[in-house]
């Protein structure tokens, strides 16, 4: 289903009949914002021109019905903020307002050369939407409506990469708020960081929080027959390169284990997940839990995005970052590097495989690190160039998010059977490491490719969340 984005334009009642053409130029203008929107893969629910209260207050009925996530206002001459205030009241949702001309600058020789100081208004009307910006501020600010502006010129295209964030991030918020977050296991005990209160994220971002089973996830488990196991093994081989000394039966472990989650996930219709279990040594549940590396960073690479130690809010990062096309990888601080100034982040578990740096390997570990047992696990590096840090931080006040931009970069990394790689950013290891950590995010962090802080400050504004960006 495409997300719905709201667009009306306003104007004036009074100036239609005063000036031939200025409402059909306008008129015009607005179609082609509502085109060039549409392009952006969301549907645009267009309420016409605002030209009055009464219109006003049609517009509101109508984009209500439509239950918009957000709507564009677009300012296409001068108008009363009369005719935008009850819009706004009536849908609740964030309001991004367009100041867009429709060019980059008026030829003002040929505009003074028209003689008719009549024709020269209407012209000018045309070219006049910054006149209304501060009266439409001043009303959102003293009504508390949540508002922002993007101002440009119709072929502005930085204007127009501005506009594509805000549907971007209303998809996002979207895809968010009709996810369903399954649950599997129980905490890492001791990682205080880690606990979260769930109700706040479903009140905050509407997530729909499903509690699962490891008897659920067992039944499946057993259910999975040998041609199927061999169908897996041959997805492994072609996601991972599966490393010679990986044994064949913990192949097929996680093969079957594999199979079973995926099970999981579309039986409970999951959109991501946390998990965490140790269970008693030699136990069926702790068989299976030593065997899901594999099978939960396919998924991940789905765009399904699961995170161990049941790390509920960073796996609301993951998912947020999957949800921009980031990826959007499990991490959390390895090591410094004071001499390359570079701080390497990685994680043990499931790893977004779509954001590798070269071919993700499958390798055998013969202990996992404070977890029980031993297995196959994910080794790869995030690819080089531009990322995105996102953390899902839930602090004294609230619940917020904490962005950082960095660079993946080249070097030496652990080849411990883990992710990790070297990031770089712009104020510095020390700087990055004291800054970030001041803010109280737990211990884990969302990684994904791209400088994307911009999307998901607006996504913060449609959440209505506060958003820190470190760098």
């Amino acid at each position: 289903m495409k997300t719905k984005i709201g667009l009306f334009g306003i104007g004036l009642d009074t100036y239609w009949a005063q000036f031939d053409g200025l409402l059909d130029n306008l008129k015009g203008y607005q179609e082609q914002i509502k085109s060039r929107i549409a392009g952006f893969g969301v549907e645009v629910i267009d309420a016409g021109m605002v030209d009055s209260p009464v219109r006003a207050r049609e517009a509101a009925d109508f984009l209500k019905s439509q239950d918009v996530d957000i709507v564009f206002l677009y300012i296409s001459t001068y108008a009363l903020s009369s005719t935008v205030l009850p819009v706004a009241q009536k849908l609740k949702v964030p309001v991004v307002i367009l100041n867009l001309q429709p060019v980059a600058n008026l030829n003002y020789e040929a505009f003074n050369k028209l003689g008719d100081r009549g024709k020269m208004t209407g012209v000018w009307l045309e070219h006049c939407q910054a006149c209304s910006v501060p009266e439409i501020a001043s009303v959102f600010n003293r009504s508390g409506i949540q508002y922002d502006f993007v101002t440009g010129y119709l072929q502005d295209e930085e204007a127009w990469h501005e506009i594509e964030a805000w549907t971007e991030a209303a998809r996002v918020a979207a895809a968010i708020r009709n996810n369903r977050l399954g649950i599997l296991g129980h905490y890492y005990g001791g990682m205080l960081d880690v606990y979260t209160d769930l109700t706040k994220q479903s009140a905050v971002f509407g997530t729909h929080i499903e509690m699962l089973e490891m008897c659920e996830l067992k039944k499946y488990r057993d259910e999975v027959t040998d041609s199927e196991v061999q169908v897996k093994i041959q997805e492994f081989n072609i996601a991972f390169d599966v490393a010679p000394e990986c044994e064949p039966a913990e192949i097929e472990r996680a093969a079957r284990t594999s199979l079973a989650l995926d099970k999981l996930v579309k039986t409970r219709n999951l959109g991501s997940m946390a998990y965490y279990y140790e269970g008693e040594s030699g136990n069926d549940y702790e068989n299976i839990v030593t065997s899901v590396i594999a099978g939960n960073t396919l998924l991940t690479g789905k765009n399904i995005p699961i995170a161990g130690e049941c790390e509920v809010k960073n796996a609301q990062a993951m998912k947020i970052m999957a949800e921009f096309g980031a990826g959007g990888s499990f991490s959390e601080f390895y090591l410094m590097d004071f001499k390359d100034d570079v701080v390497m982040l990685g994680h043990d578990g499931p790893a977004h495989s779509a954001i590798a740096e070269g071919r993700v390997k499958l390798v055998p570990l013969s202990v996992y690190h404070g977890k029980p047992g031993k297995g196959l696990s994910i080794q790869m590096t995030v690819k080089h160039g531009p990322v995105t840090l996102l953390s899902v931080v839930e602090g004294k006040n609230g619940i917020f998010l904490l962005v950082a931009e960095g660079e993946s970069v080249a070097g030496p990394v652990l080849e411990i059977g883990n992710t990790n790689s070297r990031y770089r950013f712009s104020i510095g290891a020390k700087r990055f490491m004291n800054e970030w950590s001041k803010q109280g995010p737990a211990h884990h962090c969302a990684i994904g490719v791209g400088h994307i802080a911009d999307k998901i400050e607006k996504l913060g504004k449609i959440l209505n969340i506060e958003v820190i960006q470190i760098c």
